[in-house]
This record gives structure tokens, sequence and C-alpha cells, in this order.
């Protein structure tokens, strides 16, 4: 199996779990002052980009590799 499919389930599932974690925290910031929650929502919304970029440079790695190969 090739290093981008792969990633793209890896990257589903982690995103969806992701997703799952965010809002069930995010029950928990919704009583607080309004800044903790603007900090919450911003860090949560862009702390997934972090992970995606490197599945995303990993599977790229793998498709260097193969055509480097000649697949």
């Amino acid at each position: 199996m090739s290093r981008s499919v792969i990633a793209t389930f890896v990257f589903l599932a982690g995103f969806a779990a992701y997703v799952v974690a965010v809002a069930t925290l995010a029950d928990h910031v919704i009583p607080l002052h309004w800044t903790v929650q603007a900090l919450y929502f911003v860090v949560a919304g862009v702390a997934w980009a972090w992970p995606a970029r490197a599945l995303m440079f990993w599977a790229a790695r793998g498709a260097a590799r193969g055509a480097a190969r000649g697949k």
C-alpha cells in the first residue's frame, strides 16, 4: 500500500478523533471567560495543521522514493 493511501486513512481517522476531543473539551471551556474561549478556539482551530503537515511530508517522501525507483 502506498504512503499516500496510508496517510489518507490516518488523517481521516486522526482528524475525526481530534474533532471529537476538541468538541468534548469545548463543553468545559464554554462557561469560562470569553478570552479563554477565544484562545481555546484559536489554538484548537489550527493545532491540527502541524500533525497534518508532518503526515503530508511523510507521504510525499514515499512518493518521491517511488518516483526515483521508476514506480
